[in-house]
């Protein structure tokens, strides 16, 4: 049976209006929804393709994800092992935080960090980085990682930083292998450090990383082209829990 709008009572006019507007509305965005969505990620994908092509020879993505889901899977497998969890938090907690402390404070002695830097550990696991940071006088940081372990660490996907822009003076990581996309890595970084600010990463260069590993690194060169808004200040050999290089550079 229809319905006349004009026989109906005035109160109910602007009910049933409104009602048909909606159902209009909403069934128009479930019929463009997914082909907005999929043509979202597939411009993502292309635009990522594109990337790993155009990067130097001397850095390699490692072959066999199907998803970004599928290696945030294997990354959290290692950093949820209840073993190396009970480890990094137990018999390796000193002797971590006091070689990170070793490095900041030359860091500080090169007048490359000072205790009023605004601190952020990339990939930071249970937070022993950042617990050198405070101990060397660096009070105000953080880390983020996959998994959170409050207060030192704050949950965060390094290929997305949580951050706005501009907010940091240093930052620190010393698990750029695992960037499945080195690019989204380094302009995270870029975007959410001051102008001026520091980025220092430990690297692995002699040889092939972890199992855990998402890329292989042969030289600092493609660190070099990545850093789109920096410069290179210096590196130099190091002994850093199997890193052998530190790579410094300051946003323009």
């Amino acid at each position: 049976m229809k319905t006349d709008l004009h026989k109906l009572p005035i109160i109910l006019k602007p009910f049933i209006l409104f009602l048909f507007v909606s159902l209009s509305v909403l069934a128009f965005l479930s019929l463009q929804t997914p082909h907005q969505i999929l043509a979202k990620t597939t411009t993502a994908a292309a635009a990522d393709d594109a990337a790993e092509e155009n990067l130097p020879s001397d850095l390699k993505i490692r072959p066999g994800y199907t998803s970004y889901e599928e290696y945030l899977q294997r990354q959290l497998n290692k950093t949820l092992n209840p073993k190396l969890r009970e480890i990094w938090t137990t018999r390796d907690w000193d002797r971590k935080v006091r070689v990170f402390s070793d490095f900041f404070e030359n860091l500080k002695q090169r007048e490359l960090l000072s205790n009023g830097s605004k601190s952020l550990c990339i990939g930071a696991r249970v937070g022993q980085e950042v617990a050198a940071l405070k101990r060397v006088g660096v009070s105000d940081s953080v880390g983020i990682d996959l998994v959170p372990y409050p207060p030192l660490v704050v949950k965060g996907d390094f290929h997305k930083q949580p951050f706005g822009d501009g907010i940091f003076d240093f930052e620190f990581s010393n698990v750029f292998d695992h960037a499945l996309y080195p690019w989204k890595f380094v302009g995270e970084i870029e975007r959410t450090m001051k102008s001026g600010g520091i980025c220092v990463l430990h690297v692995l260069l002699s040889r092939r990383a972890d199992k855990y590993s998402a890329n292989d690194l042969y030289s600092v060169k493609p660190l070099e082209k990545l850093f789109k808004k920096s410069e290179l200040v210096e590196h130099r050999g190091i002994d850093g829990f199997g890193l052998d290089t530190e790579v410094v550079f300051r946003k323009n």
